[in-house]
């Protein structure tokens, strides 16, 4: 029986069946034997010659049909009762010369080959062969085995994750020819052999796709005996032919992941044997076992040596030829064995040599073989680190835990001061469970949770001492979140909303238990282990997948057989040349990488073909004869065979070829190994140095495009460079199988590696230069003369274990075709993210260079004290501290800074400033550098967020801010996710504080988890750093559970469908939309048939299904989709969001952040702008979800109502919201709302920069709430209308928003409140400057179009005005409001946008109103026919301003009386404009002309309008029926509400509020009044409610005197305000030079005064002030009565 040989420690062991045969056999015998054996069974052979030819799969292997001959190689089987057939052989009859003769018969075989699957994963197929003397060991069996001798061979080479061949005594190798069977037999292991035993390795385990059917060859007995027989021959015995070139490497993990059969007890020995798939024909389908089984295979060993057969790896040469690959069988060429192909030569086993290495159980450990490819698949050590971590946080969240592991949500709380105000108390409606009502009850806003729960309870049980409280929560109606216990009510965003929109407060009172907890993690989860692969299978990637292991698997096997072929035919040039192909074919798998070493063995392989071929290499020459029959055998080991040693030259390349791109996303750290010697890098004074060797995998558009290529080599940390850039020379393309781009060029930096920081990364970027002479058009190349940047691609110089990168890398550089120049970007959509492969050649010397972190001397404190400097030099440091930002500083600055860092220990929130200034980080001044921040006091979070910038790569600096960071809330770090998302593109590896800080922060809140998921998968698209967001996003998933992971691919699942319903809206033509949105939404409603699921804006809202009939899209360029959801708490109101595609949401979602953390700052100093905040997310590449603001519209849809000129009239808005705030009461709370929420977005957008402001991208509540949408432009990047600026106002503050704001026309004190608001609200925000800098500073790398760059935030530092005083910042704020209410580009922007809309808006649809100033819509069928109408007279109105209202009488068919209604000139108009869009102008009559020279509202004018206005009704009503009964008209003269209140009363023109008493003086004036540096500031701010004796209104102005002073040297005046009573100045007036003694001795005399052009100015008020009854340290702001005080 068979011997197995091998170097891994395997018992070797022999059958039993041969246990009594000793006899030795010459080798004469030997082969006489099989000669004869042969030629017997030869007879009995049927297999024609067609039926032997392969074929190779079509898409990964040359296809070619051989028809030679085919020989098997024979094997010892037992015994076998299945197998009835026998064959025609006397075997005990046969001597040893004819067994011999037999098996040298070339034509040996033995049944026809079937047509029948084959199992192609483990079965050996090809052999290399060398031929080595065995070791034969007589005397003492060793224990376990079952025959008297054992057999080893050396290891020759290490197997590319092929299964090891091993051959028998006999020198035949594992393969069987296929036999005919009746049906597939599933492989297994038998549980205990009566043949072999031996124990197997531990190795790398290995995953097969499915459970593989093996076929029963059939084997006679006679057979077996015959191969017995042969097995004992002498010369088989010392010489054993055998094929030792494979090795048992991965046999145990083999075994543990193959199926089982249930019926393997029941199978024969071999049964489930596949030994020869090469020779059996591929199929497209196997059956697989149901993966239940796999349960059972881990405790299985292979006992007998067929087992290990099975479970070996490969050679590279076989590289398992017969792997399975999606379910296809690939097959290949059988090879006779003395034709084997010996592809090892003493030169491969010498280069195998070096890099093999022995384990501690002396077992050889090499990197190529079975480990080789899958390596490619195996996590890398890095991330192998970074999974052990994981598992070790994991373990700090245990699902038991019920604080981090609640399984619901809680609602977020906003810190607000003054919550307890005038409207302290709220109305709780409260359901419990049992009471058909819910209770009702009044409570404080600033009482606990937990107190009203209480509250709640004592409706439920008479005595709470018997009920345990914090078993109860309150869950919000409609939403899955429950209150947090101990906050207080007020501070609940929930509670926030319903005060702000005034709904009503709806609870629910449940116990823990109650609540649904499907995303709680549970014991299960806690212990799967962590896996970042398993569950990223559903993630669509933007870019190319990695190379993956079975598609090269396959192309080695073609490419072997190529090989085999070619060393076994004559014609050997057209083999070659499909060598040659299968080659090329892996290269272009390995992402198009041609190494020089496979070149310059393709060229020789080309050369060595056209040499004659020696005899003595002639493979095919066969004799019976003994020494011919040697050297034939041999002749395959004929060193001197060209063409033999250009293949193994090639294949040895290849080899290296896929050693090198396993390891080129590896850490260069498994270079280092215990027996190279290392040294420090702070040691080493070598220059850093590389070869950029070439770029592989260019596209062959790029050739066409491009005439040269260069890189620039840049060394940076902290952001900046640390040395100048080096350009590379410039080159052009070269071809060999592919385009390539060759500079084999060395770059040396002038820097010694002792100098490099740890964190040091080199980048490369490509640049390429315009071919001139392409297809492209002049003036596109004139555009485009200059290099373009085509990608770029960083290192960092050591890896995560600290040591220096060392040998060849192959790096990754992302492109899309135009290329994006910025790192980080997300390529547009339409562009294909491609890769080229770098590869770049560092130096291998024979030590490791490790970094090593310096020791602190933690003792040494040193903290000197600031008084201790001199004033000149304290001051210059405070005044350096002081700034917001590190932004401005100067090198001088820094370098001072740095010499004080130890005066600055007092002032913890300059640390960043301070290690900003750091002159270097070298590591000789790191220890410095550390001992400083060991001695800082933490800072607060939100300072030390700026630490995580680029500005600070160092690992210590990152961790010590992760430490003081881990501080925040929850809710804080919900709002500020993205920064930290981004900010892991600054960690220089993986498993980093933050990483780990993240992942912990979403175990313990469900919130977090949630948007980190959304994040991080909006992230994968970035080009350079997608893979590590996937390792991020894989960790997340791995530890947040089953209930949450089904959760989120829930969520994935409907945007990927609702993606696809907007794309076919978005490109089906305007009238089939609708069908097609309708028949699309069917899908979706198909998979909420199946799922509950939570939206992606919000985890708290679950919707059961679609409300299709509601679904609609909006009309703008994108389409977007409005979908209605039911919300499955029944106590929960619809939900509405929007779906886009084709617009990147990422700066809309950031301008919302910005907006949302305002408001968070606001409310926090106790200012409630009542701002409107609704939630965007983008869900991928250019597509999102946004929420819907019930209740709203765009201001130019509220204007277009007053016609396309609407945007130029004052009422609009003031009339709009009148409509749907009908009480006076209702209509003042809209009219503070907009004031509040209008100066809120005045602020906000002014020092975001948001541009492209128009009237619908501003949208209004009917609540009063004004708000913005659509942040396409923002940072001052304004849009351009030709080469002008449409953006030309501050901020967008219109005459109609103004006319809400005052109450009409004329300012009042409601718009000093305006302004006010403003400076304050602007002023919260200057005092945040720093934070803003560094929110926006972090998100510079996330690809936004308009964050490119620090340069891009110069807008936002310059817009907050850091260095000014808050007075003087009010001065500058109100400017602004002037400039942008005095703005006509603002209005024409407008007006400009209303006619580009007219297209998509015609009249409102039937559920909007036809007139703006009518809530419906009337027809003549209601009202009856008109029979007569004219315009009776006119009144005087004062609403609050004078105008003048019309009264129209109106005659009706059936009615004896007239009736009257009251239409404004306006209103006339807006009839006449609606009319003109719906009938041609001919039909219509003349409207009479608006412009009128001087005043309009007197007299004369409304004289003579009326008798124009009552000819065109006359005109109307005669004109053609369409028009004069239309249902627009009969809504004009349909009564309203008002009509019946003002009929008949008319007020007189003297009864206006604003008549003075004569000589009388009135109104007040608000000052602000400091000093500081020996200067008095006078602020003068507003002055409300003068009074003129005529009782017009008066051009006020301020002038001001220090008193005594007789020549009026201390005159100072404010400019003239127009036209008002209430006068806004916010101006300051300056005295200098005056001390505070002297100042105590003066007195302030204030006057107003009105200018009058025609008339001298008259004195509107004044008053005195001693300046000693002011405390002159601090600000006083205060209002004073203005009395008839004289004036100079």
């Amino acid at each position: 029986m068979a011997q197995i040989s091998s170097n891994n420690g395997f018992k070797q062991c022999s059958s039993h069946l041969e246990a009594t045969r000793t006899k030795e056999v010459d080798k004469e015998e030997a082969l006489q034997m099989e000669a004869e054996a042969l030629a017997k069974l030869q007879k009995d052979r049927r297999v024609t010659e067609n039926q032997r030819g392969f074929e190779l799969s079509s898409n990964t292997r040359q296809k070619a049909q051989v028809y030679n001959k085919q020989d098997y190689d024979l094997m010892v089987f037992p015994e076998s009762d299945s197998q009835k057939r026998a064959v025609d052989i006397d075997v005990e009859k046969l001597t040893q010369a004819e067994l011999e003769k037999l098996l040298l018969d070339d034509s040996f075989e033995t049944r026809k080959t079937p047509v029948l699957p084959v199992t192609p994963v483990l079965s050996p197929s090809f052999s290399t062969q060398v031929y080595l003397r065995p070791t034969i060991q007589r005397g003492q069996w060793p224990p376990g085995l079952s025959g008297p001798s054992t057999y080893t061979l050396p290891s020759i080479y290490q197997s590319t994750y092929s299964s090891k061949q091993t051959a028998f005594q006999n020198g035949f190798n594992p393969r069987m020819p296929t036999f005919p069977s009746t049906e597939p037999i599933y492989l297994t292991f038998p549980g205990q052999s009566p043949y072999f035993s031996y124990p197997l390795t531990p190795a790398t385990p290995f995953h097969p796709q499915g459970s593989l059917p093996v076929y029963r060859p059939v084997v006679s007995p006679d057979m077996a005996k015959l191969f017995d027989k042969i097995a004992s021959t002498s010369e088989f015995l010392k010489n054993g032919k055998a094929r030792t070139d494979l090795e048992i490497t991965n046999s145990k993990a083999t075994v543990n992941n193959l199926q089982v059969s249930p019926k393997s007890e029941d199978i024969s020995k071999f049964d489930w044997l596949d030994l020869d798939p090469l020779s059996k024909p591929k199929v497209d389908s196997v059956e697989v076992l149901d993966h239940e089984e796999e349960k059972n295979i881990p405790g299985l060993l292979a006992e007998d040596p067929w087992d290990a057969v099975l479970l070996e790896e490969r050679s590279p040469a076989s590289c398992h030829l017969e792997r399975k690959v999606n379910g296809k069988s690939p097959s290949g060429a059988t090879v006779t064995r003395s034709q084997s192909l010996n592809i090892r030569t003493t030169q491969f086993t010498k280069v195998q040599g070096q890099i093999s290495q022995k384990d501690p159980n002396g077992t050889s450990s090499l990197s190529t073989g079975s480990s080789l490819l899958q390596e490619i698949e195996v996590q890398n050590e890095e991330v192998a680190a970074f999974c052990q971590s994981i598992t070790k946080l994991k373990t700090n969240f245990p699902y038991t835990n019920h604080w981090t592991n609640p399984g619901y949500l809680l609602s977020p709380v906003t810190v607000q001061r003054n919550i307890c105000g005038e409207n302290a108390s709220v109305k709780v409606s409260i359901e419990i469970e049992g009471f058909q009502l819910p209770v009702t009850f009044t409570c404080d806003v600033s009482s606990t949770v937990e107190i009203i729960i209480m509250q709640a309870l004592c409706w439920v049980h008479d005595d709470l001492n018997q009920v345990d409280v914090g078993s109860y929560v309150l869950k919000v109606c409609g939403q899955e979140e429950v209150l947090q216990n101990n906050h207080c009510l007020g501070s609940h965003e929930y509670i926030q909303n319903c005060r702000k929109w005034d709904t009503e407060i709806k609870l629910q009172l449940l116990t823990f238990n109650a609540m649904c907890q499907n995303l709680a993690r549970t014991a299960e989860d806690d212990k799967t282990p962590v896996d970042l692969n398993k569950y990223l299978h559903q993630m669509e990637k933007p870019y190319k997948e990695v190379m993956t292991r079975y598609p090269v698997e396959e192309l080695l096997d073609s490419y072997h057989n190529q090989v085999e072929l070619a060393l076994q035919i004559e014609n050997q040039h057209r083999a070659v040349d499909q060598v040659i192909k299968a080659v090329r074919k892996i290269c272009s798998a390995l992402d198009g990488v041609e190494t020089l070493a496979i070149t310059e063995s393709v060229k020789k392989l080309k050369r060595a073909v056209n040499l004659p071929r020696s005899k003595s290499a002639d493979v095919t020459s066969l004799s019976g004869e003994g020494d011919t029959s040697k050297s034939s055998s041999s002749g395959s080991l004929n060193p001197e065979n060209p063409v033999q040693i250009s293949m193994d030259q090639l294949t040895a390349a290849i080899y290296d070829l896929l050693r090198l791109h396993a390891n080129c996303g590896r850490s260069p750290a498994n270079c280092a190994q215990s027996n190279r010697n290392i040294k420090e890098a702070w040691t080493t004074t070598e220059q850093l140095q590389f070869t950029i060797f070439a770029a592989h995998g260019i596209s062959s558009n790029w050739v066409s495009n491009y005439e040269k290529y260069y890189l620039i080599c840049s060394l940076s940390h902290n952001g900046k460079d640390l040395f100048k850039p080096i350009q590379s020379k410039k080159v052009g393309t070269y071809k060999n199988f592919f385009y390539l781009i060759k500079w084999d060029e060395l770059i040396i930096f002038p820097i010694q590696i002792s100098q490099l920081p740890l964190e040091s990364l080199l980048h490369l970027t490509l640049f390429g230069i315009l071919n001139q002479s392409s297809g492209s058009s002049p003036d596109s190349n004139k555009q485009r003369k200059g290099p373009e940047a085509l990608g770029k691609v960083s290192l960092p110089l050591f890896d995560f274990k600290r040591f220096l990168t060392r040998g060849t890398k192959l790096l990754y550089l992302w492109t899309s075709s135009h290329t994006n120049p910025v790192p980080g970007t997300v390529p547009r959509k339409g562009y294909v993210m491609e890769r080229i492969v770098l590869q770049v050649d560092f130096p291998s010397p024979t030590f490791d260079v490790i970094y090593t972190t310096p020791q602190v001397d933690r003792s040494i404190i040193q903290q000197h004290n600031l008084e201790t400097l001199e004033n000149d030099t304290k001051g210059k440091l405070l005044d350096i501290l002081h700034r917001d930002s590190s932004l401005g500083l100067s090198k001088e600055d820094k370098a001072f800074l740095w010499e004080k860092r130890y005066y600055c220990l007092k002032h913890p929130n300059c640390l960043p400033k301070v290690l900003a200034s750091a002159p270097n980080w070298k590591w000789a001044n790191l220890a410095k550098t550390y001992s400083l921040l060991q001695q800082w006091s933490p800072l607060h979070p939100l300072t030390a967020l700026e630490l995580l910038d680029s500005k600070f790569a160092d690992q210590e600096v990152r961790s010590v801010a992760v430490t003081w960071i881990e501080a925040i809330s929850d809710d804080e770090l919900t709002d500020l996710l993205p920064q930290f998302v981004q900010a892991l593109k600054y960690e220089i590896y993986l498993n980093s504080s933050l990483v780990r800080f993240l992942l912990s922060r979403a175990l313990g809140n469900i919130h977090i988890a949630h948007n980190l998921y959304w994040l991080l998968k909006d992230a994968l698209h970035d080009a350079q750093f997608g893979a590590r967001y996937e390792h991020v996003l894989g960790a997340l998933l791995s530890v947040g559970g089953k209930g949450l992971r089904e959760e989120l691919l829930k969520q994935t699942k409907l945007v990927q469908l609702l993606g696809g319903v907007a794309e076919k809206v978005r490109q089906a033509s305007g009238s089939a939309r609708q069908v097609v949105l309708q028949r699309s939404m069917e899908r979706v409603q198909s998979f909420f048939l199946r799922n509950k699921c939570r939206l992606p804006l919000n985890p708290s809202l679950v919707a059961k299904e679609l409300n299709i009939k509601s679904c609609s899209f909006f009309s703008s360029n994108a389409v977007p989709l409005k979908v209605t959801m039911v919300n499955a708490d029944p106590m929960g109101e619809e939900i509405n969001v929007m779906f886009k595609v084709g617009e990147d949401l990422r700066q809309d979602m950031l301008a919302l952040q910005m907006i949302k953390i305002m408001d968070k700052i606001w409310l926090k100093e106790g200012l409630d702008l009542r701002m409107v905040i609704f939630k965007c997310l983008s869900t991928g590449r250019d597509r999102g979800m946004v929420e819907l603001v019930p209740a709203s519209d765009t201001l130019r849809k509220i204007q277009v109502e007053y016609g396309v000129t609407g945007s130029f009239k004052d009422k609009p808005l003031a009339e709009w919201l009148r409509k749907y705030n009908p009480s006076e009461e209702e209509y003042e709370k809209a009219s503070e709302n907009f004031i509040y929420s209008c100066a809120g977005c005045c602020v906000a957008t002014y020092v975001l920069g948001i541009c492209d402001r128009h009237n619908d991208n501003i949208m209004l509540r009917s609540t009063g709430h004004m708000f913005h949408i659509d942040f396409g432009k923002f940072l001052g990047h304004a849009q351009m209308f030709g080469s002008f600026k449409r953006d030309r106002a501050p901020f967008v503050l219109t005459s109609d928003m103004a006319y809400v704001i005052n109450g009409g026309e004329k300012p009042t004190i409601r718009f000093q409140l305006f302004v006010d608001l403003c400076c304050q609200a602007y002023n919260l925000i200057r005092k945040q400057t720093n934070l803003f800098l560094n929110l926006l500073s972090l998100m510079i790398p996330s690809g936004l179009p308009e964050l490119t760059s620090i340069q891009d935030l110069k807008y936002v530092r310059d817009a907050l005005q850091p260095q000014t005083t808050d007075a003087e910042a009010t001065i500058f704020f109100t400017r602004l409001i002037e400039s942008s209410l005095g703005s006509i580009a603002t209005k024409f922007n407008f007006f400009i946008h209303n006619l580009a809309q007219l297209r998509f808006s015609g009249l409102p649809s039937n559920d909007e109103p036809i007139l703006s100033f009518s809530p419906k819509t009337y027809s003549f069928r209601q009202d009856g026919r008109i029979k007569e109408v004219s315009v009776f007279t006119y009144h005087k109105k004062y609403n609050p301003d004078k105008h003048y209202i019309y009264v129209v009488r109106i005659l009706r068919e059936g009615q004896l009386e007239p009736s009257f209604v009251f239409r404004t000139f306006d209103e006339f108009q807006e009839l006449h404009n609606k009319l003109s869009i719906i009938f041609p102008l001919w039909k219509l009559p003349g409207f009479p002309n608006r412009m009128v020279l001087g005043r309009t509202h007197i007299k004369d004018v409304a004289a003579k309008r009326k008798i124009e206005l009552n000819s065109y009704l006359q005109s109307l009503m005669s004109a053609s029926t369409d028009v004069a009964e239309c249902d627009l008209v009969c809504t004009f003269f349909h009564p309203l509400l008002r009509d019946e209140k003002a009929e008949g009363i008319a007020r007189s023109a003297d009864a206006g509020p604003f008549s003075p008493t004569p000589g009388q003086i009135g109104g007040a004036v608000k000052l602000s009044i400091s000093y500081r540096n020996g200067t008095l500031f006078i602020m003068v701010m507003h002055i409300k409610d003068l009074v003129t004796e005529d009782g017009a209104d008066p051009n006020p102005y301020v002038k001001t005197y220090l008193l005594p002073d007789t020549h009026k040297t201390s005159k100072r005046k404010t400019k003239i305000s127009r036209k008002t009573r209430n006068p806004t100045f916010n101006e300051m007036l300056v005295y200098s030079g005056y001390s505070k003694e002297t100042l105590r001795q003066r007195e302030l005399q204030l006057s107003v005064l009105s200018a009058e052009s025609l008339r001298e100015n008259f004195f509107l008020g004044g008053v005195t002030l001693p300046l000693k009854d002011f405390n002159l340290s601090k600000e006083t702001v205060k209002w004073y009565q203005l009395t008839a005080a004289t004036y100079l």
